[in-house]
């Protein structure tokens, strides 16, 4: 039996028709909503299609179908302005479902999970749940896990330890839930998920954080997009994991378990948590990525992205071309015609970053027309007038670099009033240096991380440790010149134990205290990734990590 994308065409003529007149019966409704018989004939034009769909076996355009019918037979003629949400929410279904239907027939490639954002926008204006990324995926949730080496602890201490790792998973989640620097977010949430692995290792309730550190670990080796549904599913892991810790008996739902794997197989990464899940479960790559199906619906509904950035490319062109101009004037060359060619090209820029909204630098440079006209009237310009110029396009240049760069506002220049270009520059010079610090700090954190790792894997070998409790005193000293008293007394903490407990104590620390020291690492690691550093308002509760993990080695912090 033909069926799918081969039969479309078969048929392709007579459903385009009929979806037309449903498009058509609708949009007259929506303008004339007291004409029951207009929204009757959608309907029927509507069952038209979804029983074609059915009868050529395109199934997430048939439940797309589906879910446009349900909700039209429920609105009633003369709907009023509560019904609009629908009504939008209808339309947009039958454009993106014409589009999709489109594809196929061009492609002869069906990719249902392109239609779940507008089957849940309808599910989500009907007040109904809305249907999981998983939904199309199929995988067998019973395969058993090879057993591995779990870490030797009483009840006790490992419900102790259990949540000190929740701890560190949820300062990652709200970091990644925040999206402030997601890949450290994630980082943090993966080794959380893998030491509470090796806590429950062998046990039923451990399953979860052994498939929970492989997606994690997916979704940031393989850079998914921090969708709404990913942090509602990690969140979901979260409230999972206390009742894990609450109850040995503890068995985690299937549904979460096919969530977290469809993201191991999505991302098709070659991280050790991902490779061993995908192995034991047989997952194959999915013939798409997750960018692609971003790509492909931004495309059905509506104009694509990187408008912005696009834009941002142009404006910095143009900024190139009046810092030409400004060499060339302050040299004394730059006269008559190519001075009013100046004062366009400023005023147009003035006003294109007025349209993307940064006001303040377009009001710098409007500020200085009036200068630059008078100067293409013959006015001399003086040493002082063109300084202020310069400022003024130095800073609108580091705000336009902010947009390029897609980092968002943390490291755009504070938007100041006309004639306050410098200071406001020579700041965000200032932050640029900190960032310099911060990054050397990170360096020399990474560097005791492997450090260890290797001390570890060569059953104790000293020479791995040898240079690592000077590196972190160079990184305390850098956190010190930050003004991060706390932060760096953790990190003098760190090398302190590594000195005197590793160093100069003959017998070697446990796994277990070797794996908080790294826990301690990582969460310092994580507080300067973060850009905590920069604005130290934010995430305490990274540093009362780092601390319960100092402690945890038996270390004193000064207060």
């Amino acid at each position: 039996m033909v069926s799918g994308a081969t039969s479309l065409s078969l048929v392709r003529d007579e459903l385009f028709v009929t979806m037309e007149e449903a498009e058509q019966s609708l949009e007259h409704f929506i303008a004339e909503r007291h004409n029951g018989s207009l929204l009757q004939q959608a309907v029927e034009s509507l069952q038209q299609v979804r029983g074609t769909l059915s009868l050529i076996e395109l199934t997430g355009a048939e439940l797309l179908a589906q879910e446009v019918l349900e909700l039209a037979t429920d609105i009633p003629a003369g709907a009023g302005e509560e019904r609009d949400v629908q009504l939008a929410a209808l339309s947009n279904a039958l454009h993106v479902l014409r589009r999709y239907l489109e594809n196929v027939d061009s492609h002869r490639q069906e990719i249902p999970e392109l239609l779940l954002p507008a089957i849940n926008e309808l599910r989500q204006a009907a007040a109904q749940q809305p249907l999981p990324e998983s939904f199309f995926f199929s995988v067998r949730l019973d395969q058993a896990r090879p057993r591995t080496a779990s870490q030797a602890l009483d009840g006790a201490a490992r419900l102790m330890e259990g949540k000190r790792l929740r701890h560190m998973y949820q300062v990652g989640l709200l970091g990644f839930i925040r999206e402030q620097n997601l890949q450290a977010s994630l980082k943090l949430m993966v080794r959380a998920m893998s030491r509470l692995d090796s806590l429950f290792a062998n046990e039923p309730r451990g399953r979860m954080c052994w498939i929970g550190a492989a997606a994690m670990e997916a979704q940031c080796d393989g850079q998914l997009l921090p969708r709404k549904s990913r942090k509602q599913l990690f969140s979901r892991v979260d409230r999972e994991l206390k009742l894990m810790l609450a109850n040995p008996a503890y068995e985690v739902p299937r549904s979460l378990l096919k969530e977290l794997l469809y993201l191991v197989a999505l991302a098709d990464t070659h991280g050790p948590h991902a490779t061993a899940v995908r192995e034991v479960f047989g997952l194959t790559p999915m013939p798409f990525t997750d960018h692609l199906l971003e790509e492909e619906y931004q495309r059905l509904a509506g104009p694509g992205q990187g408008v912005m950035r696009s834009l941002s490319t142009a404006i910095r062109e143009e900024l190139a071309s009046a810092k030409d101009m400004l060499d060339l004037l302050e040299r004394g060359t730059l006269q008559g015609e190519a001075l009013t060619g100046l004062h366009a090209l400023l005023g147009k820029l003035a006003k294109t970053l007025g349209m993307v909204g940064l006001n303040s630098a377009g009001n710098s440079l409007s500020a200085q027309l009036p200068q630059v006209a008078a100067w293409s009237e013959g006015e001399t310009a003086s040493p002082e007038q063109l300084h202020r110029l310069a400022d003024a396009v130095l800073y609108v240049e580091g705000m336009v670099a902010s947009l390029e760069s897609g980092d968002g506002r943390d490291s755009r220049p504070v938007a100041v009033e006309p004639g306050n270009e410098a200071d406001s520059f020579a700041g965000h010079q200032l932050s640029e240096a900190r960032i310099v610090v911060v990054d050397e700090a990170r360096a020399g954190l990474a560097l005791a991380k492997r450090a260890i790792t290797s001390y570890l894997e060569s059953n104790g070998d000293k020479m791995h440790l040898s240079n690592v409790p000077f590196s972190l005193q160079a990184v305390r000293g850098g956190l010190w010149f930050l003004e991060q008293r706390r932060a760096a007394a953790l990190v003098g903490a760190c090398a302190d134990y590594i000195q005197t407990r590793m160093l100069d104590a003959d017998p070697m620390p446990s796994e277990q205290m070797l794996e908080t020291l790294a826990d301690a690492l990582s969460s310092l690691e994580y507080y300067l990734e973060g850009g905590a550093v920069l604005r130290p308002e934010t995430r305490p509760s990274v540093l009362d990590l780092a601390e319960e993990s100092v402690r945890a080695l038996g270390m004193q912090v000064a207060a």
